[in-house]
């Protein structure tokens, strides 16, 4: 018999919340035990007022009243304990369930590669973590809660009333199979629906976040009117989705009222039918009838709960995207330890492709360790690309990058990604601080630093005269992304927080492009001392920046054209020597 596509697709999305119900099995047990007991207060009550209906139509007996009432009084104060217990444990489970899947899903958001966020926008990812996360959350707490308690209120009370008389019972179940084809039909279109929902609230979350990200250039290009009218196109398709939900919805509920009123009434002819002829008591009539306003919610509350479960499954399905995304650069089995390999670089080979577009082309360089190499050249040369391979933000596509020297290196893929990282200070073209403070953002990796060492990396960086003139000094919060501070002073915070780690190898990737010649001169200074025992690779496009380095690499079109030290290349009459004349010619143009 052919498997059905879409039970196999809910049984694997559901499998990735099994683990955490596991987790929480001895409250979950706990939770469906009271809600069990108070089902069965439920059911028992109706079975009181049978009682006490009997015996008031044989004569009234005020001990017996008493008593029933009594039991009566006892047995709603005894589900009203349990359904306490019932809602607080098992939604205290779901949401304990949601902190667990939050805090993993940011761990795993966190762990993957930097290729990853080329394919998912910034608003769906937050759309995913909050959304969809309570969406999640609404299904594995009321949704299982309900649909459980719907489940044994249907048969404690299926049970007894077929006690009593099987014929109003299957009366009473008429509804049963087109209840079964609505939550089917109406189910399936919720599920789908509510997919496109969570897709348009993605696209306003990165509309949203692109805009706040980019403020200045929607300010500066006068595009506030239009970025405005496009956030209202996608919040109207936003509406317009919702409402359809609504819509279908709006069918569903009455529709399952209606037939469960059609039921009630039919029930109420034909149980009145029995009564006249003395076939069923009158106590057991209206025993059936409570029992009918108490599959009323049952009923009802299915309707409900499917729509909980599709919508859940269809958020679990967005959540799953992302948990099930395998890492491109993970950790091996068997890591080598890189402390026992020299901070030397070798590239063997090299080649990177990014789709048709060719980054870098057959790359052979040997960066002895404690040597510092610039590297130069045109734009979209492939500068950045090589110094990212580095760090292992990505692979190469062809050849290999090795950690160490001559006849004692490995690939970098047999080290642990984290610690290769932990053993370079890194600082990138596009810098990026917390909305913290100046002293947690330059000891952003090293949380032990203490005050001293915060202050001598911000010197070495040519940062310590700025922070006098700061109102907190470097407990001034600098706002987010470091909207308080210039470009210059964003990158010599960075410069900061890379030195402050003690790198073996220290990676500047254009880091003084904001500075102007003097600070540079100074940052440069205080670096000397910093790069002197450690490997560093400076990419600049000033020469006054990479004069002074070992050797200077000039890449043009993702391939080595030039290598050589300041007055070799000057010699050489190359690119760097045009590049050179060329600035030299812009500094005296400066000075008239």
């Amino acid at each position: 018999m052919p498997k059905n596509p879409r039970a196999t697709s809910l049984r694997k999305s559901l499998s990735t919340v099994v683990p955490y119900l596991k987790r929480y099995r001895m409250a979950i047990f706990l939770g469906m035990g009271a809600l069990a007991l108070k089902d069965v207060l439920g059911a028992w009550m109706p079975l009181i007022i049978r009682d006490g209906v009997d015996s008031l139509t044989r004569g009234f007996q005020a001990s017996v009243l008493y008593k029933l009432a009594g039991l009566l009084i006892g047995a709603s104060i005894l589900k009203g304990f349990f359904q306490y217990w019932m809602r607080v444990i098992l939604i205290g489970v779901s949401r304990d369930i949601e902190f667990d899947l939050r805090n993993d899903l940011f761990a795993k958001l966190v762990d993957l590669s930097p290729d990853f966020y080329g394919k998912y926008r910034t608003g769906d990812l937050m759309a995913r973590s909050t959304n969809d996360l309570n969406a999640v959350r609404m299904m594995l707490g009321p949704g299982i809660m309900y649909w459980t308690e719907t489940a044994l209120t249907l048969v404690f009370a299926i049970g007894i009333m077929l006690t009593v008389d099987w014929r109003l019972t299957l009366m009473a179940l008429l509804p049963a199979p087109f209840v079964s084809v609505a939550v089917i039909f109406f189910g399936q279109r919720i599920h789908k629906l509510f997919e496109h929902i969570q897709r348009v609230f993605s696209d306003i979350s990165s509309r949203v976040q692109e805009n706040l990200a980019g403020v200045r250039v929607v300010r500066a290009y006068a595009q506030e009117r239009a970025e405005v009218a496009h956030f209202e196109a996608l919040n109207l398709e936003y509406v317009k989705e919702n409402i359809g939900l609504a819509k279908i919805q709006g069918v569903f509920m009455p529709l399952l009222q209606a037939l469960i009123g059609v039921t009630f009434l039919m029930v109420l002819w034909a149980g009145g039918q029995q009564l006249l002829l003395h076939k069923i008591s009158l106590g057991s009539f209206v025993m059936f009838n409570t029992f009918m306003g108490v599959l009323i919610w049952p009923m009802i509350a299915m309707g409900w709960v499917v729509n909980l479960i599709q919508r859940g499954t269809a958020s679990l399905n967005r959540i799953n995207e992302i948990l099930h995304e395998t890492p491109s650069i993970a950790a091996p089995s068997d890591p080598l330890e890189v402390e026992k390999f020299s901070a030397g670089i070798r590239f063997r080979d090299v080649s990177v492709r990014f789709g048709d577009r060719v980054a870098l082309n057959d790359i052979n360089l040997d960066i002895i360790e404690g040597e510092t190499i610039a590297i130069v050249g045109h734009t979209g040369c492939g500068k950045t690309t090589l110094v990212n391979l580095i760090p292992r933000f990505f692979d190469p596509d062809g050849g290999a990058v090795e950690l160490g020297s001559v006849g004692a290196s490995a690939i970098l893929s047999r080290f642990d990604p984290q610690a290769l990282r932990r053993q370079i200070g890194f600082v990138p073209q596009e810098t990026f601080l917390f909305s913290a403070t100046l002293a947690q953002n330059i000891a952003w990796g090293v949380p032990n630093a203490d005050r001293g060492q915060i202050e001598w990396a911000a010197d070495i960086a040519g940062l310590s005269s700025d922070i006098a003139g700061f109102p907190a000094g470097l407990d001034t919060v600098i706002g987010e992304r470091g909207l308080t501070l210039s470009g210059g002073q964003k990158q010599r915070t960075a410069i900061a927080r890379a030195v402050l780690r003690n790198p073996r190898i220290l990676v500047l990737d254009d880091a003084l492009s904001s500075v102007d010649t003097l600070t540079e001169e100074k940052i440069l200074t205080g670096l000397s001392s910093v790069m002197r025992d450690r490997t560093t690779i400076l990419i600049s496009h000033r020469v006054s920046t990479v004069r002074h380095a070992h050797r200077i690499i000039v890449l043009s079109h993702g391939r080595i054209v030039e290598q050589g030290s300041h007055d070799e290349l000057l010699g050489a009459r190359g690119y760097y020597a045009e590049l050179y004349e060329k600035q030299l010619l812009e500094e005296e143009l400066e000075l008239i």
